[in-house]
């Protein structure tokens, strides 16, 4: 085989790749066709950085309106995916835009935490330590199996209030804990084999829905059918809440746009990574990681900040949202006027 044919070969292969890429990138914009598309969405950055990676190996290789087409698909990708910041609902950093924003509020400032807490987690003192350092208001949490129940029970006296979801699986159900009350006369309810939980808090003398839910894994496996049998309990979910879950799906894939559209919700972008498995390194998290712990708010809750926690030993990072609720707004009396 000559050097020349052996050249010729290695054009095609980079070629073919790189189409590769580009077509599964472009498969990921697809999801409300099929939930096989879907799953390619959650690697939608992974295949925008192999693709800007790509761009100079095929300059190299003089392949230059492959090269271009190359970039635009990248950068827009990545732009339209995280770089965007009116998508989130969250303030900026700026002091002064956060302040601006408890103006809106009826001054009190809540924190919700949410964690994953692994199942088998061979350190529950780490998420234990973490809590008792941000003493939030309200948590959730997901995969509270059999070891974890009995871990918990240390919580009870500061949050007394609190609803646990039995699931028959290994990983366990989620779970509610509030060291406020919960409504008076409104039962938490638990669903979907206990993957979903639902309560009503009272914060301040005002009622907060508050619910969590863990999705299953992405097609092939059973995450599309459960969407099918949780959407009636999100709708549900009432006019002011606050939602907490592994959705195991980032939040542009269409499947958490079905779980916010259940909700009527606004979902909080830009958390970052919080998901690696446990094979690999945690200083890789924020390369690779994937955003699938995911907060949304509905009503008169006003995000103040949000960010994501070290430290809890789990495959997952715990987040940390602090909030506000916009007051009430009075009703108007109508005045009737008797014609003469």
């Amino acid at each position: 085989m000559t050097q020349i044919s052996v050249f010729l070969i290695f054009r095609l292969l980079v070629l073919c790749a790189v189409l590769g890429v580009a077509g599964a990138l472009s498969f990921g914009y697809l999801g409300w066709i099929h939930p096989a598309f879907d799953a390619f969405s959650h690697f939608r950055i992974h295949l925008a950085a192999l693709l800007l990676i790509a761009v100079p190996v095929l300059m190299l290789l003089r392949f230059w309106p492959e090269a271009a087409f190359a970039a635009l698909l990248a950068v827009s990708s990545l732009i339209s995916t995280t770089g965007l910041p009116w998508l989130s609902p969250l303030p900026s950093a700026n002091a002064s835009d956060s302040a601006g924003r408890e103006g809106e509020t009826t001054g009190a400032v809540y924190r919700l935490f949410h964690a994953n807490l692994r199942f088998d987690n061979a350190r529950p003192e780490a998420i234990l330590s973490l809590i008792g350092q941000y003493r939030p208001d309200v948590m959730t949490f997901n995969e509270v199996s059999d070891h974890w129940r009995t871990q918990l029970e240390v919580l009870r006296g500061v949050y007394p209030y609190s609803v646990v979801c039995p699931r028959h699986a290994e990983i366990g159900g989620v779970a509610i804990f509030s060291r406020r009350p919960f409504a008076h006369g409104i039962a938490p309810i638990c669903g979907d084999r206990g993957s979903f939980a639902h309560a009503v808090v009272d914060l301040g003398g005002q009622n907060v829905d508050v619910a969590t839910l863990h999705l299953g894994w992405p097609w092939p496996f059973d995450q599309n059918w459960q969407i099918k049998t949780v959407l009636p309990m999100l709708q549900k979910v009432g006019e002011t809440a606050l939602f907490a879950g592994d959705l195991n799906a980032v939040p542009w894939s269409n499947t958490a746009r079905k779980v916010e559209a259940g909700l009527n919700a606004t979902i909080i972008r830009g958390l970052g990574p919080t998901w690696l498995t446990a094979m690999l390194p945690d200083r890789l998290r924020p390369l690779i990681g994937l955003p699938i712990d995911n907060v949304m708010t509905k009503g008169r809750i006003v995000p103040l900040s949000a960010r994501t926690l070290t430290g809890g030993s789990s495959d997952h990072l715990p987040v940390l949202m602090e909030f506000g609720l916009r007051p009430v707004e009075e009703q108007q009396p109508v005045l009737s006027v008797a014609l003469q």
